[in-house]
Formats: structure tokens, C-alpha cells, sequence
């Protein structure tokens, strides 16, 4: 063979490998969107679907990432919990998503986390949640109870004198793990058994009137009492309106709610409701540039002039920037390069400062206490200082205040016993635990 010839062969496979690199790099990036857009979340879950959709929009607008597009691949798991765990390993290991924006309930999220964990797949939960687990395959964008519950029964307490207290949640892994957690701050805080009530209802629980009743009669002891509500899902709606039924008013027993934000009040009349609250880290009625920017967009997607926005859509909001970010710091979508480089990550939340990615896959949040008014908006009547990191492990249950989660090498774990420096077990065996 002349000189010639292998001149010619290696041009030719030079540009074979130049015409593959360029088909690679215009593979798209696959986002996987995992929630319920039927069954009892589908009230809460189908705006963070169209949430997802609308941030992959805008930046595909911006030129995508790593010179790729994205795509967005979206199931529905119909508000069925093993379902969520059969559409995450669709998502991962038939369609090859490079990431997963999904979840609404703990228990969908536990049903997911073991998939996630096998198959090496990245998750963002954008919703407030019980805490008690860390995964290196999950980003927590949501509150845990240290940026939600604690600061909104101290809020209670401080600010209105609250001396008896309704726990009143849906009946699965978060609101029973989170009222464990406040049962035992609260008694820690020298409250007496007897003014803790605690009651769970099935999930789209429909009749209220006589678990209204008996909040209305434990409230009548003499004591300022409240609501903590952790309802989640469409029963919220036949809830307050039972409330304004038996005509308890916020100055009477105040709810305030964790699950409960302006996508939910838009289905109902709040004109009754007006002055219970509710505990979040961002509301539509935040005064910011950012916000404002992100409600333009939000509307001008959807094409309604009414359309909300709540805080799990902030949180995914966050998590997108911040998955975008590490893709371009890493170089990459492979996942454990991403995971690497998303810890310290700091992008603009929409009340006008910046979360910050931590060790343990939780974020930093600022803690708002808002007023329901009566046009389905929130006043923001109490807010932290600052933004608090969020705690993977309550400092109030025996069996986890000794834990912390930090995902950095060399420590690299989830269960990290502060009392006998060893990391314990998995976070997938500790969520199969509490499930």
C-alpha cells in the first residue's frame, strides 16, 4: 500500500470519527419527568410537570447545555405508589434519562428510591418531606422538617400562644414520621401528652365533618389551640371547606398547613379561610426581580393570566438550575461526575437569595409563615433571618440525632454515626426500615 493510500484511509477515518463525535454531541440530554398527572396528586403533581417542560424550554431557548438540547420524556404514574417505582425504572433503563425531576408523596419516593439506587439514576425531590434519609442518587430540594415543621410550631407557640395542638395528616410515611417528630419536640417543650391530638385520614378522604367536630370540641378546653395539617392531595378541599362549614375561623383555631399552597386554593372558595396559614420556603406574593420574572414565565407558558405558582415548583426551579450547573462544571451527564460536582453548587432562589447544594443532598432554604387572604394568595407574616441548612437527620428522634449524611469522599455516606464514627446502613435499607 502506497503512502498515498494510508493518507487517504486515515483521512477517511478521521472524519468518520469527527461525523460520530458530532452525531454524540447532538444526542439530546433526557430529562424523566415522574408525576401524577391522575389519581388523587395529579392536583398537586401536573403543574411540576409543566414546570419541568417550561425550564427545559427556556434553556433549550439559551443553546441547551454542553452544546446538547434537551428532551423532556414524561410518564405518569397515576398517583399509584408501586407504579412510581415500575415508570423510574422505564425512565432509567429503557429510555436512558440522564435524570429524573419527580415524586410528590414520601411514600411514592420511597417506592423509587431502591430503583434510583440500583440502576445509578439521579432524582430530584422538589417537595417538603419527613427527612430521615439520604441518597447519594437523591437531591432533596423540598424542606425537611428543620426547615418547615419546627419553624412553623415555634412560630405557633411564640407568636400566638398556641397551647394545644391538633396533628392532623394523611395517612402514609410523612406526616405520621414528621408528627413523630413534633409529638416529641413539643414535649420536649413541656407540652402534656393530653394536648397533643394526633389523626391520619386515607388518602382523598372526602368526609370530615366528624373529625371537624372533634377538633372544634378539643379546642374548646380554654386553651389556644391550632392545626398542624400535613393533608395532602384533593382532601384538602372537602377539609377547609368543612372548617368554614362549622364555622371555625383562624381566630378561633388557626391551621397551618404543609402541603397546602396556592395550586390547591385555586379549587376551592378561601373567602372562610381567610387568616389560617401555612408553612413554606417561597410563595407567589414574594417581592422579588426574580420572582416576578418567573411568573412571567409561568404565565406565559400556561397562556392564563390566573395561573400560580407554589413552592415545589421553586424547588424544582432550583434543582434544574442546579442540575444544569453541574453538568457544566462536571463536563458531562455521567451521573457519579455530576454527583461529584453538584455538592457547593449555589443558584438564585425566587425570594431574591441563592440555595446552595450541601453535603448531605439537602439545601438551604429561607422558613415563611403566610396568611391566606381572600383572593387565594399568601401575606407573608414571619420569615427566618437567614436560609437554613436543611438536617437529613432530626436532632429530635433518639434513633437519628446521632446521624449525619455527607457525600463527599472520603467520608461518602448517608448514615454516618457522629456516636461511633461508622457509617451504618444503606440509606435504601433505612428508607425499606421506615416504610
Amino acid at each position: 500500500m502506497t503512502i498515498k493510500h494510508h493518507v487517504k484511509l486515515g483521512l477517511s477515518a478521521l472524519a468518520l470519527s469527527v461525523s460520530l463525535n458530532s452525531v454524540a454531541a447532538e444526542d439530546p440530554i433526557k430529562v424523566g419527568i415522574l408525576h401524577s398527572l391522575s389519581g388523587t396528586m395529579a392536583i398537586s403533581e401536573t403543574v411540576l410537570k409543566d414546570t419541568v417542560e417550561m425550564l427545559i424550554e427556556k434553556q433549550n431557548a439559551e443553546g441547551g447545555v454542553l452544546g446538547r438540547q434537551l428532551e423532556a420524556v414524561v410518564v405518569d404514574p397515576a398517583s399509584n405508589w408501586p407504579l412510581f417505582a415500575e415508570k423510574a425504572r422505564e425512565l432509567l433503563a429503557q429510555e436512558e434519562v440522564d435524570v429524573i425531576f419527580g415524586n410528590w408523596t414520601s411514600v411514592s419516593r420511597k417506592s423509587v428510591l431502591p430503583v434510583v439506587e440500583e440502576l445509578n439514576g439521579l432524582l430530584f425531590y422538589p417537595v417538603q418531606y419527613e427527612g430521615e434519609e439520604s441518597s447519594e442518587n437523591v437531591f432533596y430540594t423540598g424542606a425537611a422538617p428543620n426547615q418547615q415543621a419546627i419553624p412553623a410550631v415555634n412560630y405557633l407557640m411564640n407568636n400566638i400562644g398556641v397551647e394545644r395542638w391538633v396533628l392532623a395528616g394523611t395517612d402514609y410515611v410523612y406526616p405520621r414520621t414528621t408528627n413523630k417528630i413534633l409529638e416529641t419536640y413539643l414535649m420536649d417543650m413541656g407540652v402534656a401528652k393530653e394536648d397533643i391530638m394526633i389523626n391520619y385520614t386515607p388518602f382523598g378522604h372526602s368526609d370530615w365533618q366528624n373529625i371537624v367536630s372533634d377538633i372544634k370540641s378539643f379546642g374548646s378546653a380554654g386553651k389556644k389551640t391550632a392545626v398542624v395539617s400535613t393533608i395532602n392531595g384533593d382532601a384538602n378541599v372537602p377539609f377547609y371547606r368543612e372548617l368554614g362549614n362549622q364555622g371555625i375561623s383562624a381566630s378561633d383555631i388557626p391551621v397551618v398547613a404543609f402541603s397546602v399552597g396556592e395550586q390547591e386554593l385555586s379549587g376551592i372558595d378561601t373567602g372562610p379561610l381567610v387568616g389560617h396559614l401555612a408553612a413554606w420556603n417561597y410563595f407567589m406574593s414574594v417581592d422579588s426581580d426574580a420572582n416576578y420574572d418567573f411568573i412571567d414565565q409561568w404565565i406565559a407558558h400556561t397562556g392564563d393570566e390566573e395561573a400560580v405558582t407554589n413552592d415545589p415548583m421553586e424547588a424544582h426551579y432550583i434543582g434544574f438550575n442546579m442540575y444544569i450547573e453541574a453538568v457544566k462544571k462536571a463536563g458531562t451527564t455521567d451521573v457519579d461526575a455530576v454527583k461529584d460536582a453538584i455538592i457547593g453548587v449555589t443558584v438564585p432562589n425566587l425570594t431574591g437569595g441563592y440555595a446552595a447544594m450541601m453535603p448531605n443532598h439537602h439545601i438551604t432554604k429561607p422558613v415563611l409563615i403566610g396568611e391566606i387572604q381572600d383572593n387565594g394568595q399568601f401575606s407573608v407574616v414571619w420569615e427566618t433571618p437567614s436560609t437554613v441548612a436543611g438536617d437529613a437527620w432530626s436532632d429530635y428522634l433518639p434513633g437519628s440525632r446521632d446521624m449525619i449524611a455527607d457525600w463527599r469522599k472520603p467520608m461518602f455516606c448517608g448514615t454516618f454515626n457522629t456516636a461511633t464514627g461508622k457509617c451504618g446502613a444503606s440509606a435504601g435499607e433505612m428508607a425499606a426500615e421506615s416504610n
